[in-house]
């Protein structure tokens, strides 16, 4: 007996399925700005002025991003005050 042709079905489709994503681990990168900035401080007598500046950045979207603003202080001393010939020099933290 001679064998049957094969016959073919129409073929089936099935609905498209979703994995979960992969995620490649976050990859870090760092800039550093300095700014520089010379302010003239003049003082009668001995002060000390502390200036503290917090600056909180909050960044939402998916590629994060984080902002430290660091501040330094110098204080200079341009000229010496004028002595009291009568009194002898104070000295800081006495």
């Amino acid at each position: 007996m001679p064998a049957s042709p094969v016959q073919h079905c129409p073929t089936q489709t099935l609905p498209t399925q979703v994995a979960p994503a992969q995620v490649s681990p976050t990859q870090q990168y760092v800039n550093t700005n300095v700014s520089n900035t010379v302010i003239p401080v003049v003082h009668p007598s001995h002060t000390t002025t502390v200036n503290k500046h917090v600056n909180t950045y909050k960044h939402y979207f998916p590629h994060t991003q984080s902002v430290v603003n660091e501040c330094y202080n110098q204080h200079l001393i341009c000229e010496r005050p004028p002595q009291n010939p009568c009194c002898p020099p104070r000295h800081f933290g006495y």
